[in-house]
């Protein structure tokens, strides 16, 4: 079946499922064929409001609808969300909860599941996530396919292997808190420099959303894209020295790193 004519159910409502029904929506998803099941009443009248589509607290009538599940509760609420989800066989989960092995969630899925892990990122919430999902052994070609094209209708996704999910985190996961810091402080720049903070802000984020357009469209090396904006004795090379002398480069590599690690680290507590 294609997309369209599968029907998806949400365990959890929140802000990531409501940022990946809201790119449903806009790729073309008809609001009947997305539910959702959420406890908490506010979420719950919000997600109907604003998305029109059905919502219940009764998660074993979500999965009944539904052939494609998305675990979008905190793992921590994952055992709970599928011991009342009834019965499960035949459905694809696809789940979206950190740290939450494929392994573990086979488990509670139950004998056969077909499972998909997901790691999206706070950029979702615009539609401009970086995703990268891992299927389980008994997840499919197709089932990948499903997953992919769920995750493209909020930014970006690509398939690769469950141990490097982390590897995900630590980048793209945690790395809009990065760029944010980063567009804060070149905005401190323009201020200090004579700007004002609104249009700072919006220069240094527009700066970004340029750089990074530029990187993905062109195909070309960042370095190459750097060496285009350098003009022998000019102001760009003469701020790209102060960023290797202060190892700027170095400390995004760490930060990735230490994600990573972390996240390695919190999955083996799960």
């Amino acid at each position: 079946m294609t997309l369209q004519e599968n029907k998806i159910g949400f365990l959890g409502a929140g802000k990531m499922a409501s940022a990946i029904i809201k790119g449903l929506l806009k790729y073309g998803i008809s609001p009947d064929n997305i539910c959702a099941g959420e406890k908490y009443p506010p979420s719950a009248e919000t997600a109907r409001k604003e998305f029109g589509i059905y919502v219940t607290d009764d998660n074993s009538e979500i999965v009944r609808r539904s052939d494609i599940l998305i675990i979008a509760v905190k793992p921590k609420d994952i055992e709970e969300a599928l011991s009342t989800a009834g019965d499960t066989k035949g459905k694809l989960f696809i789940s979206i909860a950190a740290g939450v092995t494929i392994d573990s969630l086979e488990k509670l899925v139950g004998d056969g599941g077909r499972v998909i892990r997901v790691m999206p990122n706070i950029c979702a919430t615009v539609l401009q996530s970086a995703t990268g999902i891992s299927r389980g052994k008994n997840a499919t070609a197709e089932d990948a396919a499903l997953a992919l094209e769920i995750f493209s209708a909020i930014g970006i996704a690509m398939e690769i292997q469950e141990n490097l999910l982390d590897a995900v985190t630590g980048l793209s996961g945690s790395g809009p808190a990065y760029v944010f810091q980063m567009i804060e402080a070149m905005a401190d720049g323009g201020v200090y420099s004579g700007l004002d903070r609104a249009s700072a802000l919006k220069l240094a984020a527009q700066t970004v959303i340029g750089a990074a357009t530029m990187v993905i469209e062109s195909g070309q090396h960042p370095g190459e894209l750097k060496d285009m904006v350098c003009s022998p004795g000019g102001t760009t090379i003469e701020g790209v020295a102060v960023l290797e002398e202060k190892a700027v480069r170095a400390a995004f590599i760490d930060a990735v790193i230490a994600g990573t690690e972390k996240s390695k680290q919190l999955g083996k507590k799960s």
